[in-house]
């Protein structure tokens, strides 16, 4: 099994919208930072709303690090004429977390599907090259489980390692969530394992 690195690649935000003409027909492309599939379709049909006489929006995106989910959308275009190619820049740009958009107005002129796969990779590449892209940390989330006669311990343990608290609950009971470099897990998790009335539960 290959280890999940620890920094990953991504865009800052969302491109400025890029024009690839080839042909008399116009390809806009855009690239946008998304953490979920939810977060697609909405973006896609706000595009489609914007260019309104565009015959086809092709797409491709990518999510996660360790675990990677795609998927590369032709949009009524000839089979693996337009997402392919999209999804190809986002790998040749090892970027992850992202979405790439291509939006088609037909021209007049067939480009044949060489001519499709080429400007549907340029607009791709064009949407990334006008993005700002940036070295992200891989955080993991811990959530630590106990009483108030741990809290000491607890507390001398988590400023021992400079961790990061990112919630914490003080109810009947204590729960703090951390956020911890995925490098320094193994040593957050041997560093807790003594105190055995602490439950630590991973969130993701």
């Amino acid at each position: 099994m290959a280890e999940t690195p620890d920094t990953y690649k991504t865009l800052l935000k969302p491109s400025l919208e890029i024009l690839f003409k080839e042909k008399k027909s116009k390809f806009y492309g855009y690239a946008f930072p998304v953490l979920s599939e939810d977060e697609v379709k909405p973006i896609l049909e706000a595009l489609k709303k914007k260019h309104h006489t565009a015959n086809h929006v092709c797409y491709a995106w990518q999510i996660g690090v360790g675990e990677i989910r795609y998927r590369a959308n032709d949009d009524g275009e000839p089979n693996n004429s337009a997402g392919m190619p999209i999804y190809g820049q986002i790998q040749s740009f090892e970027v992850t977390n992202v979405l790439v958009a291509v939006a088609r107005i037909f021209g007049g002129t067939k480009l044949g599907v060489g001519g499709l796969i080429s400007a549907y990779r340029e607009a791709a590449k064009m949407a990334l090259e006008a993005s700002k892209i940036v070295k992200r940390t891989l955080r993991l989330q811990y959530r630590l489980d106990f009483e108030y006669a741990e809290m000491n311990a607890v507390m001398a343990t988590i400023k021992r390692l400079r961790l990061e608290i990112s919630s914490q609950e003080m109810g009947v009971d204590c729960s703090i969530v951390l956020s911890v470099d995925t490098k320094n897990e193994s040593k957050m998790l041997d560093s807790f394992s003594p105190l055995h009335k602490v439950k630590i539960t991973k969130l993701n």
